[in-house]
């Protein structure tokens, strides 16, 4: 990839606060470095908000709100068609600076873009299906009304690892809605959310119904806006310790909540399981995103029959899997996104070894610059290993033998995460009764990847709560109000 693409398209994005429809400067011209994961080196530099930002751009999304909950949800419609154009016909240069910002491959930037806009086309979609209800009460003398209406002004927070999906995944059943947001990207990987204000902006939405702050002081920020009551719902991604946080802040207002929240994926294949699908399905699950995916497998159950097989086939696969910078042609597997997260998955790792495990393939950092780390394979990762109890968020496939379906169910349930399981097994009745007692909110059968927008996508437990995509995604930002008519 040319160095000039790369500084073209960095030097395009504005990398202001985007307020009321303009793109202003931070208070005392504050900056934060956004870094290059494959080298460590400093990309750029973004606008670092403080409180007062915030408190302006949630202002700007309150005064906003009654003109934008009565466009007509055709309109609506149109501008996230709108959007869903421009996002294709800007993907290359999209992709790019997404695997500038985060690391990922550029295929893999291609695909998250082009999944990030199909939740504007299935958004647009449910614009215009938001429906109510009217029938006669069943005494007799009245009839019930039903309407649907927008929440509201709404807090959107989005993580690092999908910089511009998780944005659209809230942002469109928003729009959709007709609620108004200030959105926060994850201060690693900002670039992706200030590029797609310009593309909502030239598809028509009014200035105020979006509004975007960059800040390496979350909490400073976005506390005062949560507690002032000026926003009627929050919804965020990232890790269960930050939700359970955010929920209790919101709290204090009765804000309406959504929350995807931490995984700790279990992936079981059972005996009778096509290896070859397994295997394919696990690389799915686990490399996807370089494993910086809540999604991600982060427990591979496999029946004791055939684990030695199964690990055989899945270390020769991952081990083949191209390491670089993202920009390179024919890499699939990038850097980490900081240094923090290749100690803690280094650390999992030597910790899971210490206890027992056995390394097929990987096991260490290569050193040297950027945040590195090789696909690895560990079999025979005891159950009190510490990769078992949280995220990897990594490219490390642990294996652990099972004997009977029972054993693989409970040891798959014990966590307090809740988010996605998959399964491997040619047998139908196994595959629902198995697939029946997980507790997820989510499963995968004979697949590896579950997300689509047109589903709705949520765990269960400490994962989260609401659900995001499908046709239940808008409901999330829709009210219901009744209203009694009397009649006689």
């Amino acid at each position: 990839m040319d160095s000039c693409d790369e500084a073209r398209v960095v030097d395009a994005v504005d990398k202001r606060l985007f307020i009321d429809g303009t793109w202003v400067d931070a208070s005392g011209g504050r900056t934060s470095e956004v870094l290059d994961p494959s080298s460590g080196a400093t990309l750029c530099a973004v606008a670092d908000a403080a409180p007062q930002e915030g408190r302006a751009a949630l202002d700007a999304a309150v005064a906003a709100q009654p003109g934008f909950a009565a466009t007509p949800p055709r309109e609506r419609a149109d501008i996230l068609t709108r959007a869903f154009g421009l996002l294709h016909e800007r993907i290359d240069d999209l992709a790019l600076l997404m695997t500038l910002e985060m690391g990922k491959p550029l295929a893999e930037a291609r695909g998250e873009i082009a999944y990030a806009a199909e939740f504007f086309r299935h958004s647009a979609g449910e614009a215009e299906r938001i429906d109510g209800g009217y029938q006669t009460a069943p005494a007799g003398g009245s009839r019930f009304l039903v309407a649907r209406q927008p929440v509201g002004p709404c807090l959107l927070i989005t993580p690092w690892n999908f910089p511009m999906a998780m944005g659209t995944r809230k942002l469109g059943p928003a729009i959709a809605a007709g609620c108004t947001s200030v959105i926060k990207p994850a201060p690693q990987t900002p670039l992706s959310m200030l590029a797609l204000m310009d593309i909502l902006t030239e598809a028509g939405l009014p200035a105020g119904a979006v509004n975007c702050i960059t800040t390496t002081d979350a909490g400073g920020v976005l506390e005062p806006m949560i507690r002032s009551g000026l926003a009627r719902k929050l919804s965020f991604t990232g890790s269960t310790q930050v939700g359970r946080l955010l929920l209790e802040q919101c709290a204090e207002k009765i804000l309406r909540t959504s929350m995807e929240l931490g995984g700790n994926a279990p992936l079981l294949v059972f005996d009778d399981a096509d290896l070859e699908e397994a295997v394919e399905g696990a690389v799915a699950a686990k490399m996807r995103n370089m494993g910086e995916a809540c999604t991600a497998a982060n427990r591979i159950y496999v029946h004791s029959s055939i684990i030695d097989e199964f690990g055989r086939m899945l270390a020769e696969r991952m081990a083949a899997l191209p390491v670089g910078r993202g920009t390179e042609a024919g890499v699939k597997v990038g850097p980490l996104i900081d240094d923090a997260a290749l100690r803690k998955v280094q650390t999992l790792v030597d910790d899971a070894v210490a206890r027992g495990a056995s390394v097929l393939t990987g096991g260490s950092a290569p050193g040297g610059a950027g945040f590195f780390y090789p696909p690895t394979v560990l079999t025979g990762v005891p159950r009190d290993a510490q990769m078992s109890a949280q995220e990897i968020f990594g490219p490390v496939a642990p294996l652990t033998a099972f004997e009977t379906e029972e054993e693989a169910v409970a040891a798959a349930n014990d966590t307090e995460y809740g988010l996605v399981s998959y399964v491997f097994t040619n047998n139908l009745r196994r595959a629902l009764r198995v697939a029946e007692a997980l507790e997820t909110g989510m499963v995968g059968l004979n697949q590896g990847v579950v997300s689509n927008p047109a589903a709705p996508f949520g765990g269960v437990k400490a994962s989260g709560l609401g659900r995001e995509g499908g046709s239940v995604g808008i409901d999330e930002f829709l009210e219901t109000k009744y209203i009694g008519i009397k009649m006689g």
